[in-house]
């Protein structure tokens, strides 16, 4: 039964639990997955860097050919089946990690989690299903915000659980995600109307048909590639944040989840309070441009910081960039029909999963050349200088994209 009006309050809290206990499995297991890596191969930091993107590189490559499969499949069977179902295997993928008693397995898992990827995706199609074009926004930033909630949490937890052993924590990221499932078979209903669904096309359903079929919208195409080169910068967070202030500042696993939870703090603090006025008062073009800017500030702050306390103040200022998904989904969402949000959001499911396939690999290979014995000089913050400049030029293509079709004005109140 689709969702009924009276119920979207109530799915709509459901869907922000969804991202926010995912995000707080993901989070749990960030401050450990070096000593793990080093557990199993014995190898350097440097060179766990390097597993660390490949382990990241076969999640991502994965997703790519799955993200739009499922986004298919959910505008023709529904969202709720979809979000079950990469939840349950995303369980099984943090259960199978904690179990590896080799590398090899270690990858196996991330194939697994490659295939549940939709999590996300599916979350934003279920919000357009029951949300007004005009809240869209703002829905979409309480996402954000789950994100960072489960951030503040997640890596606090994971540090904290990684001093009893660097399994713990994926033991506990397997009954979270474990725990969803139960939750959404019980309470989640079903929020695409059987009128909007449509039938499953294979050539619709693989990465380059589903991104071909957006050609059609000038914006999104634009968008979609400003898009990409910020998300290959953002990929230096996850990729190479444990690294680096490992190397640089040798903190320990308590220190790295104190610092992602002091980022889920602020996190949250912008896209639950601050971009709720933000979107309405300066609209979604402007706010996007000041969130661009905001992790421009902070990649070259953390690129250059010359103590362990100089993150946090960046950290901070890098919070704002939550204004730029919001802002980027709001422009996108707005010109596409309702019968194909789900592919829209495969389709940029799969543009994220390839600056998922490229920015680990490109960010955990520039940090092992220039920390390794052969660097041609010490320069762990590498990996955030090329960030911004990614970042940067993102900014370059986003402004004259949305100024030429006339949609700067779209989102405020």
């Amino acid at each position: 039964m689709p969702v009924d009006p009276q119920q979207h309050r109530h799915a709509l809290i459901f869907i922000v639990c969804v991202v926010l206990i995912d995000a707080i499995s993901f989070g749990i297991i960030l401050p450990v997955m070096p000593q793990l890596i080093i557990g199993l191969t014995g190898v350097s930091l440097s060179e766990a860097s390097r597993i660390g993107g490949y382990l990241l590189f076969t999640y991502a490559i994965v997703q790519f050919f799955a993200a739009p499969i499922l986004g298919n499949l959910g505008d023709r069977f529904g969202r709720r089946p979809i979000l079950l179902f990469s939840l349950a295997a995303l369980s099984a993928d943090y259960l199978l990690m904690a179990l590896a008693p080799t590398l090899f397995w270690l990858f196996v898992a991330r194939l697994i989690a490659g295939v549940s990827s939709s999590t996300f995706a599916i979350a934003y199609a279920y919000i357009t299903d029951i949300t007004p074009e005009e809240q869209r926004a703002q829905r979409f930033g309480m996402i954000g915000a789950a994100f960072g909630g489960g951030f503040i949490l997640g890596p606090v937890i994971g540090g904290f659980l990684g001093e009893f052993g660097e399994r713990v924590p994926f033991y506990a990221s397997a009954g979270l995600a474990l725990l969803n499932v139960i939750y959404g078979y019980f309470v989640l209903g079903e929020s695409l109307r059987k009128e909007n669904r449509r039938p499953f096309q294979w050539r619709r359903a693989n990465p380059v048909g589903a991104m071909l079929q957006i050609r059609k919208y000038p914006v999104v195409v634009g968008l979609a590639f400003a898009y990409f080169l910020f998300m290959i910068g953002h990929q230096s967070l996850p990729s190479t944040w444990t690294y680096y202030t490992m190397e640089k500042f040798t903190w320990s696993q308590s220190q790295i989840g104190l610092s992602l939870g002091f980022a889920g703090v602020f996190m949250i603090l912008v896209q639950a309070f601050l971009i709720r006025w933000a979107i309405p008062a300066m609209g979604a073009f402007n706010a996007g441009i000041v969130g661009l800017i905001a992790i421009i500030i902070a990649f070259s702050g953390y690129a250059f910081a010359a103590q362990g306390w100089q993150m946090y103040p960046w950290l901070a200022i890098g919070a704002i960039s939550g204004f730029v998904t919001p802002a980027f989904q709001s422009i996108m969402t707005s010109q596409i029909p309702a019968n194909a949000q789900g592919e829209l959001q495969g389709a940029l499911s799969s543009v994220n999963s390839i600056t998922s396939i490229i920015g680990p690999l490109f960010m955990t290979q520039l940090f092992a050349l220039f920390t390794g014995i052969t660097a041609p000089f010490y320069f762990p913050g590498v990996s955030f200088f090329a960030a911004a400049l990614l970042s940067a030029l993102c900014l370059l293509i986003f402004v004259p994209v949305v100024r030429r079709h006339d949609l700067t004005a779209l989102g405020r109140a």
